[in-house]
């Protein structure tokens, strides 16, 4: 079943009753609507006039779901997950914890392939124009990615992947489409962190990524070949000239992210259901069940 992403961005009352959520909104008091917290599986809260009751969040972080928060200016700025997503966590941590320093290259060297890979493609479904070096690029990356391939694949996809913007740098606080970028990847972000926890691993313990300030450098290792999916989304609007602001538009278009059609061991999956499958066989990495991360491949 793939879990609903909601999105609130007007003033709202949530509340939980008999297992259900329960939406007010101020200019109709005498309406509601209920939603049953199973089927949720991101919310975001866009908002400064939303009132969330505690039993209405423990209800969503029992049943794994991610809770992002945006500030004054719609970003997301907060994500809330729960402290344990799976019934044998401990013994999953363990293995994560204990994972060697020359397995965890030989993961992010699989990591940064495919990411590479499909951002290869994403570059040739634009352009429409083949980018072999790409591809030899992926090819070459050794173990740890000891070369920075994928900074200089990274270089290679920035200048070219947004033909009308010329001279593009990607950054946080860089000019448009950045700010476009750093929603998808937000909510991107929060996808794979649920998916993670619910295969009870640690979102903080990352393979590559370790910075002491971040508490889901897993998540934004393992969300590397998916960034690409975003990316497509932003070039859409670029093409189109609509990219200066945020907008209710691309809210609606990032929204659909869970949803978007990926082929990842070879079958169509809706990208919600890929991750829990990406991170389920990084469970199996680091038991020591399988050598390969399933990602997958656009």
């Amino acid at each position: 079943m793939i879990k609903r992403t909601l999105h609130f961005g007007n003033p709202a009352y949530l509340s939980l009753k008999n297992k259900q959520m329960v939406v007010r909104l101020p200019e109709v008091e005498s309406v509601s609507k209920t939603i049953p917290i199973e089927d949720i599986g991101v919310v975001v809260l866009d908002h400064r006039q939303i009132t969330l009751t505690s039993g209405l969040l423990d209800a969503l972080l029992e049943q794994n779901v991610a809770v992002i928060t945006c500030n004054a200016s719609s970003m997301p700025i907060g994500l809330q997950l729960p402290l344990s997503g799976n019934t044998i966590q401990n013994e999953r941590f363990r293995d994560q914890l204990n994972a060697s320093l020359p397995l965890r290259k030989q993961l992010w060297k699989q990591t940064v392939e495919q990411k590479i890979l499909n951002q290869a493609s994403v570059l040739e479904s634009i352009t429409r124009t083949e980018h072999p070096n790409m591809k030899i690029w992926a090819g070459q990356i050794k173990s740890g990615d000891s070369e920075n391939l994928e900074g200089r694949a990274a270089a290679y996809y920035w200048k070219n992947i947004f033909e009308n913007i010329p001279h593009f740098v990607r950054g946080q606080h860089e000019a448009p489409p950045n700010q476009l970028l750093n929603y998808g990847y937000a909510i991107l972000r929060a996808i794979i962190a649920r998916a993670l926890v619910s295969s009870g691993l640690l979102p903080t313990l990352g393979i590559h990524h370790h910075n002491r300030y971040n508490a889901y450098c897993l998540a934004d290792d393992i969300m590397e070949p998916y960034r690409p999916y975003v990316d497509q989304i932003v070039a859409r609007f670029v093409r189109l000239g609509n990219y200066d602001t945020l907008t209710k538009d691309h809210k609606i278009a990032f929204l659909q992210i869970p949803v978007v059609d990926v082929l990842i061991d070879e079958r169509r999956s809706p990208l919600m259901v890929a991750a829990t499958t990406t991170s389920a066989s990084l469970v199996k990495c680091f038991s020591g069940e399988a050598r390969r991360i399933s990602y997958p491949v656009l």
